[in-house]
């Protein structure tokens, strides 16, 4: 499984690259805002573990369900970049410098890594694991860009309550958030 550890530990490094060279330009509090952010680094984390537990001799399941769940997490991250965002505002600030290692490179090597070698035993209700991510991360963002005071309020950076359609941006990312789980338990 030695193409397993290179994989993974691609993972790790290009997210620690790009997460770093984003910092350069933002406090990290800011870069951490980004579910783009987020899911690259649970991904890389769950990559870091496989790694380890190959290294070891076995991976444990809940390691690769982890895995999974990252995974699904960054492909979502991917396809919204691909479908929604870069339609809106243009491809080229989103798969360009560190983010051409979030968007895609990193989100591809894991697709790759979970489908090839790294997939977990479990039965379907992985599926709603994989979508876990997207629920939380969807209930900060409700809070920090509508429900919060107003002083302490995100700016909509993502556009998904453009003229109040939060509730419609909400279930079409849960809802493509569970055809990627699903897709990726096949």
């Amino acid at each position: 499984m030695i193409s397993s550890v290179i994989v993974n530990l691609a993972i790790v490094l290009c997210t620690a690259g790009a997460v770093m060279a984003h910092g350069k330009n933002s406090p990290i509090k800011i870069v951490l805002r980004y579910f783009t952010a987020l899911s690259n680094v649970l991904c890389a984390a769950a990559a870091l573990a496989v790694v380890i537990g190959r290294l070891c001799g076995s991976v444990p399941q809940a390691v690769l369900i982890l895995k999974y769940v990252a995974t699904c997490a960054v492909a979502v991250t991917m396809l919204t970049v691909l479908l929604f965002l870069g339609p809106m505002i243009g491809y080229k600030p989103l798969v360009t410098g560190p983010d051409f290692w979030l968007h895609l490179v990193c989100p591809i090597l894991a697709i790759l890594s979970l489908l090839l070698w790294d997939k977990p035993d479990a039965p379907f209700g992985i599926v709603f694991l994989g979508v876990l991510p997207v629920l939380l991360y969807g209930a900060v963002y409700l809070y920090r860009v509508i429900l919060a005071p107003p002083e302490e309020r995100w700016d909509d950076f993502y556009g998904f309550n453009r003229g109040g359609r939060w509730p419609l941006s909400f279930a079409a990312m849960t809802a493509g958030a569970f055809l990627v789980s699903w897709v990726l338990w096949l």
